[in-house]
């Protein structure tokens, strides 16, 4: 009850800063998902509307705002299905306001700028030059929602009688970039992360802080000027969401769909014609998996790779620069392990793009399979910022490069190449930007940063040694130099920490890729137990020719190490954490203060099951539980222990407790080993209710944390 009640005060808290601190630029983020219905408009549309009549956290205010918007919409936005009606109302009324998706082209006969409307029908509508020079997203041949005034004109000699009277895309004109990054000191760095996962829809509360920057990370697309991206998971993580509803300076296509001319150029005539990339912040390739059948054009990738490398790209006889980024994503076909043993991480999208000089432009590939299938619970019933506002305030931000600020943290190995190089800088830069706006962070926070992008550039490189051998010949050591304490650090993907890979002993130690547990290698010490390695299994029956060989037990070499266990990652248990030390151990004390609520009682549980399975003496067990009492639950946790002490005294295991810990969590063996635990056995996220990871500890997703044995 202490917990809930501190986190209800702590999320109010938050709401109430995001309510302080950008008055008038935010909106409740569930009000959206009760407009919108089956609409097919993007949010940043109806957070746009929503902004201007319920941007406060007064109840009655809100249902009037939401009253207005409803009217609004219900008087305003086309449904194609009602469009001879609106056309109806338009010419009896002379004038009628609509919301609507246009589109503009250079009618050239006329030499006049001619609109067409995506829900009401009408092509051909003259639209005044003023509105395309100011709006010039409206030639891009993908269209710009607006709210327009369309008027009818009556009389026997008209020749047009749809005309455009007022045109507004909906977007914010004007912010105040200062007073957005002025506003940052006002929050936690957690609570700005939250703030922005609220702004993006998203409950913050489920999930943890390395699935947030992966969520985020796809707004630096949105943050950073040519920047490539890619992210590649399963179905229903909402991989493409931020890309159609979020922004108006973005553009979602379809991967299918998507040709040169389009993308770049088209030719009509001596005349050349601007293609996405010039109209657009972000062109986002959705569905960019594999099509059986589907071919695609060789000139679309020549052009494409010369554009993620340079900039710029030739059509005709002209050569043409853009800013706009790059961004690919789609489903993964299979588990990340499988791709690992029997493919790489990019099998599933065309094969015409997997090519080694494609691939190397790729900036960060975004690791999609972290982030959990959204359900109702995982999106956010909080305040947030107006998409449209937030959306306003990333295209400011690409006006600013940040790219030098790495030299003041880290220096690389030189084996990484330059757009290795590139890609960690132009990371950096964009997650600094969303998450340090004001350029303040603590050197912890600017570390965090380092290795998330080098993480996501390194995600690209090793699959680049699978796909294209030469790649081989200069390996990438991705080592950096900690340029605040001198120490190295070096750079894994968590996907190669859980699948046992080593990649840098096969690259640059002329050895097989090695697998094992999936556990972090041991920085050894010493050997304090005298334990002798490993014997070879004999190949010779030691019962009867009919009875199956078996190999001789492995006898571990115990160690004085320290194991760190990153967040997220997967394949840790109990057993294969602590097991080899608690083998020909007989008494254990367990010390750790938060051994109380239910869950906690569960992984106290599991312990003492590992400590069963692997003992040499299951039957002479003493295990003694020093945690801490809750005033209000002390009674209920008596009879938990007592209701445990029964159960294990029937299996030969005595089992006592007190209520006598400090803060510290530690493992003692009476066979001279200390455990120290820095999370205690609170190691694990919480899996979903219905999920293998509730009764497998090797499916769970871990919590950040290390683990140090030493002989006392």
């Amino acid at each position: 009850m202490r917990l809930a009640s501190h986190l209800r005060n702590k999320n109010m808290t938050l709401q109430q800063k995001i309510l302080n601190s950008f008055l008038g630029r935010v909106v409740r983020k569930d009000l959206a998902f009760q407009v919108k219905g089956g609409l097919p408009v993007p949010t940043y549309v109806l957070e746009y509307l929503l902004g201007q009549y319920c941007a406060t956290d007064d109840a009655e205010q809100i249902e009037e705002g939401l009253v207005k918007v409803k009217t609004v919409i219900q008087n305003n936005y086309v449904h194609r299905a009602d469009a001879e009606r609106v056309k109806g109302i338009i010419r009896e009324h002379g004038k009628h306001r609509i919301i609507d998706k246009v589109t503009v082209v250079l009618n050239e006969k006329k030499d006049e700028y001619n609109a067409s409307f995506a829900n009401l029908g009408l092509t051909g509508v003259p639209i005044g030059t003023e509105y395309v020079v100011k709006n010039p997203k409206l030639l891009s041949g993908n269209g710009v929602w607006c709210i327009v005034t369309v008027g009818y004109l009556t009389g026997e000699d008209v020749k047009v009688r749809w005309e455009i009277q007022t045109l507004k895309p909906i977007q914010i004109s004007r912010i105040e970039l200062e007073d957005y990054t002025s506003q940052r000191k006002n929050f936690t760095t957690d609570e700005w992360i939250d703030l922005l996962m609220h702004t993006v829809g998203l409950n913050p509360e489920v999930m943890n802080r390395r699935e947030k920057f992966i969520t985020l990370a796809r707004s630096l697309p949105h943050v950073e000027n040519n920047f490539n991206f890619m992210e590649l998971g399963p179905k229903g993580t909402g991989k493409s969401h931020v890309f159609q509803e979020l922004s108006p300076y973005g553009v979602l296509v379809s991967g299918g769909d998507v040709t040169s001319a389009r993308l770049f150029v088209k030719m009509s005539g001596n005349k050349e014609i601007l293609g996405l990339v010039g109209y657009w912040d972000v062109v986002a390739w959705d569905e960019f998996e594999q099509q059986k059948g589907r071919a695609v054009d060789a000139v679309l990738i020549d052009t494409m790779q010369n554009y993620l490398a340079n900039k710029s790209f030739n059509r005709g006889k002209a050569t043409h620069e853009a800013t706009a980024s790059m961004v690919f994503v789609g489903n993964t076909k299979h588990t990340v392990t499988f791709m690992l043993k029997n493919s790489h991480l990019f099998e599933s999208i065309p094969t015409s793009f997997i090519k080694g000089a494609f691939l190397d432009r790729i900036h960060l590939y975004n690791p999609g399979w972290e982030i959990r299938m959204l359900k109702k619970s995982s999106f956010s019933k909080g305040y947030g910022l107006i998409t449209d506002y937030l959306a306003a305030v990333l295209h400011a931000l690409r006006n600013t490069d940040w790219t030098n600020q790495l030299d003041k943290y880290a220096k690389f190995d030189g084996s990484l190449s330059e757009r290795d190089h590139l890609a960690i800088r132009k990371t950096f830069s964009g997650m600094m930007k969303l998450l340090y706006p004001d350029g303040n962070m603590t050197d912890e926070e600017a570390y965090e940063l380092v290795d998330f992008a080098a993480e996501g550039r390194k995600r690209v490189k090793d699959q680049l040694y699978r796909i294209d051998e030469t790649f081989c010949a200069e390996p990438a050591k991705f080592q950096y130099v900690n340029l605040k304490s001198g120490e190295a650090v070096m750079v894994t993907t968590l996907e190669e920490v859980e699948n046992g890979i080593d990649l840098e002993a096969a690259l640059f130690g002329n050895k097989e890729v090695k697998e094992d547990d999936g556990l972090p290698k041991e920085t050894p010490e010493k050997s304090t137990d005298g334990s002798q390695p490993e014997e070879p299994a004999s190949n010779e029956a030691t019962e009867s020719s009919e009875e199956q060989r078996t190999k001789r037990p492995r006898i571990p070499i115990l160690r004085e190490c320290m194991k760190t266990i990153r967040m997220n990652q997967k394949g840790v248990t109990y057993r294969n954490l602590f097991g080899d030390y608690l083998r020909t151990a007989h008494e254990i004390t367990v010390v750790d203060p938060y051994v109380r609520a239910p869950f906690q009682i569960d992984n106290f549980i599991e312990l003492v099951q590992t400590i069963r399975e692997v003992s040499l003496d299951p039957e002479n067990l003493k295990i003694h539980l020093s945690t801490q009492n809750d005033d209000d639950k002390i009674p209920e946790i008596i009879d938990d222990f007592e209701g445990l002490h029964s159960e294990l005294q029937a299996v030969g295991i005595d089992f006592t407790w007190d209520f006598k810990a400090d803060h510290d969590r530690w493992i003692l063996l009476d066979n001279g080993w200390k455990i120290l635990l820095s999370r205690g056995l609170d190691i694990y996220e919480k899996p979903d209710r219905f999920s293998l990871a509730n009764i497998r500890q090797g499916e769970r997703k871990c919590r950040a944390f290390t683990v140090t044995f030493s002989k006392e």
